[in-house]
């Protein structure tokens, strides 16, 4: 059973920086390409930042405007969002999630196994 488990949200200034973490257990981190999300209250789930199995192609929405980097650490089985220059609007609960294959996507429906999510809340 693949289980994905995200950290490092927390409460954090307008500007500030966070980086989250996703640790996958129980099946072929390599084979997976990952992905993050977030929700926001009353908001539908929105595409964040996708990364292929290797890690030498990414995709990012376009309200991230530079200021996100998605990475990922194979031999540790984890992915990485790091954020800077957090707005009040980056307000969500932000979730990792992984699909099986090459191809980078942006589709929630097309991710098979998601975390729980960690909230990440931007004061003004």
């Amino acid at each position: 059973q693949v289980q994905l488990v995200e950290s490092g949200g927390g409460l954090v200034q307008a500007g500030g920086s966070l980086r989250l973490s996703c640790a996958v257990s129980g099946g072929t981190f390599s084979t997976y390409a990952m992905g993050w999300f977030r929700q926001a209250p009353g908001k539908e789930r929105e595409f964040v930042a996708v990364i292929n199995r290797s890690g030498n192609t990414t995709y990012y929405g376009d309200f991230v405007k530079g200021r996100f980097t998605i990475s990922r650490d194979n031999a540790k089985n984890t992915v990485y969002l790091q954020m800077n220059g957090l707005k009040p609007e980056d307000t969500a609960s932000y979730y990792c999630a992984a699909r099986a294959g090459e191809r980078v996507v942006v589709t929630t429906a097309l991710y098979m196994y998601w975390g729980q999510g960690t909230q990440v809340t931007v004061s003004s």
